[in-house]
């Protein structure tokens, strides 16, 4: 029996997803539609908000902002952001269900956990329309958590703890240390910080690194290891307590955490 109580996972490049590109592709797509450019590494910089929060932090980012003003004649607004959004959730919501495929190992490390008599809860910057593409797809492939709470169920979204207090309360567990939180995103990993839990990121799997396991394992060993290091500098950074490959390697942490040996 393990001293944690509950696990809680984030979704795309966490548990699904991995090199999180449904997310990514869909930004770049819903700026083209207003006729702005945006390049991959500016869809992915806010990556782990709520996504109207995401669309906010591009939108008013220096570059971003000029080319709106440049194209539509005046800064961009409030109710800017809105009319991205608006095509941002139906877009994202047609292509989830291609990036949906669990990370290689994640069925068997829940199974691990179950074993273990952890709950299992899940947070995401999605919203609930796109999140419910999503839910049965995992559960083929034998994933359910036992919650989820999305971007918009509640006033305010990540880096705050309000998403981690209700699994908390949906999932019964307390005290917040004998939580984990696993993300890829520093909002995700702030989001833990800020509800007291153990907060531990993943680094190969996720926005960072933003490969498939095809591409990544086609790199020479020296390329995956920088990949991984500037990963894991960024969650660390972040504030993280912990930083693994994937979370197929999180049972071998929470191991070394009960036996006082991870670093």
């Amino acid at each position: 029996m393990t001293v944690y109580k509950a696990v809680v996972f984030d979704w795309a490049g966490t548990m699904i997803d991995f090199g999180s590109f449904a997310p990514m592709g869909v930004f770049v797509e819903a700026f083209r539609h207003f006729g702005i450019d945006a390049t991959i590494a500016e869809a992915r910089a806010p990556m782990g908000a709520p996504k109207r929060d995401h669309i906010k932090a591009m939108l008013t980012a220096p570059r971003l902002s000029a080319e709106w003003q440049r194209a539509h004649g005046e800064a961009p607004t409030e109710a800017d952001i809105d009319r991205i959004y608006e095509v941002f959730v139906p877009m994202n919501e047609k292509v989830v269900a291609k990036h949906s495929t669990l990370v290689p190992g994640a069925a068997e490390m829940i199974a691990d956990l179950r074993a273990r008599g952890l709950r299992i809860g899940s947070t995401t910057g999605y919203t609930r329309s796109i999140m419910e593409r999503v839910f049965p797809l995992a559960a083929e492939q034998g994933y359910t958590p036992d919650n989820c709470v999305c971007a918009d169920d509640l006033p305010e979204g990540r880096p705050g703890p309000l998403q981690m207090y209700q699994c908390f309360i949906d999932l019964r567990v307390y005290p917040p240390e004998a939580v984990i939180k696993v993300d890829d995103t520093e909002p995700g990993i702030l989001e833990g910080l800020a509800a007291g839990c153990l907060t531990v990121g993943v680094a190969l799997s996720g926005n960072h690194v933003g490969l498939s396991p095809e591409e990544l394992d086609a790199l020479p060993p020296e390329e995956v290891a920088a990949l991984r290091e500037k990963a894991t500098a960024a969650l660390h950074g972040a504030g993280a307590h912990h930083v693994i490959d994937t979370v197929a390697d999180l049972p071998d942490l929470i191991e070394a955490l009960e036996r006082g040996v991870a670093r």
